[in-house]
């Protein structure tokens, strides 16, 4: 096991490394996730945050699992920007119902410098109203993150999907190298960083132990890590995908969130993408894998996310509750 008295925070793990703690035995790798989580965190606190689609479909991408995308038949209309009134309003709600971060999503390759400007304007607003900010724009270009950091914005998520070698099989409009700039630029703008990936894309566990190294080997370690599991939505390439990993074992998901856990000790490990199919035993074990954060609210970009209400009637029996922020303890 990992001596857990020495400073993980600065540790390169190599692959083979990453797979061995794959390989644990589940009660082993359980115990170890666990401990590590309670040496760094609230074992019973989870950060709660609420995602809002700011600009839905039409992406020029070709992401297999998206779907915004418009290489893909999905039937999802092209909607504009929403109006700073709309946002304003959602998040106003998603506070009250209990999140602490709000996050602005845009189906965009990157965003022009007319829509930077309106969504710069809807950071400050929701900054103001005492709430964490975060946005997920797409690629962005020199001087972009700067007038984010200017507006207040808290996090940037972009997120590296899958580790390099598989990239390829999702994504070819972009490269994985584009993506590590978008990060570095976010990370020299001085905005903290939100980053992780999509497991049950058909990939190996040899590729999902390939996508958490880079995670964790980026310096300074990503502040959020949302992991998100495969929903396949129809008309999406990878939701006719087949073969022996086309659909992920749940036991595999946990051991995702546990070695994202023990290799990233200081980050928020967010259940985000495809939590309603986990079930709430599933769930379960991935807070006690060490998970400490999720999407509050009923939706998600486009696709569904347990009900705020069924949400906090499980974290009331697991003895869950919202993490505090700025002194402030909320609701869960």
């Amino acid at each position: 096991m990992t001596d857990l008295s020495q400073p993980i925070q600065s540790k390169s793990w190599s692959l083979a490394e990453v797979e061995a703690l794959y390989a644990l035995p589940f009660n082993d790798l359980m115990f170890q996730a666990q401990s590590v989580h309670r040496a760094h965190f609230d074992p019973n606190a989870v950060q709660l945050s609420t995602l809002l689609s700011i600009k839905t479909g039409g992406c020029s991408e070709d992401c297999g699992y998206c779907s915004q995308s418009a290489r893909h038949d999905t039937g999802l209309e092209r909607e504009k920007l929403l109006d700073l009134a709309t946002v304003v309003e959602a998040a106003q709600a998603a506070k009250a119902a209990g999140a602490t971060r709000f996050c602005m999503g845009a189906a965009w390759r990157g965003p022009k410098d007319r829509d930077l400007g309106a969504v710069t304007e809807m950071v400050r607003e929701v900054k103001s109203l005492g709430l964490e900010t975060c946005v997920t724009l797409g690629m962005l270009q020199p001087g972009q993150a700067e007038r984010l950091k200017d507006a207040g914005l808290d996090y940037y998520n972009h997120n590296l999907d899958t580790a390099s070698e598989f990239y390829g099989e999702v994504i070819t409009t972009h490269s994985h190298d584009d993506r590590l700039d978008t990060l570095a630029q976010v990370r020299e703008a001085g905005i903290h960083v939100c980053c992780g990936g999509i497991i049950g894309m058909g990939e190996s566990r040899r590729v999902r132990a390939g996508l958490i190294m880079e995670l964790a080997n980026l310096r300074p370690q990503p502040e959020s890590v949302p992991i998100n599991m495969l929903v396949k939505v129809p008309g999406t390439p990878l939701a006719a995908q087949s073969g022996p990993d086309a659909d992920l074992d749940p036991f595999e998901f946990v051991r995702s969130i546990a070695v994202a856990r023990i290799t990233m000790p200081s980050s928020h490990v967010r259940l985000s993408a495809g939590r309603s199919e986990l079930g709430e035993a599933v769930q379960a074990l991935c807070f006690l894998a060490g998970a400490n954060s999720v999407f509050y609210g009923d939706h998600l970009l486009t696709t569904g996310n347990p009900e705020a209400d069924a949400d906090s009637a499980l974290f009331a029996r697991l003895g869950l509750h919202g993490e505090a922020v700025r002194g402030r303890r909320c609701a869960g």
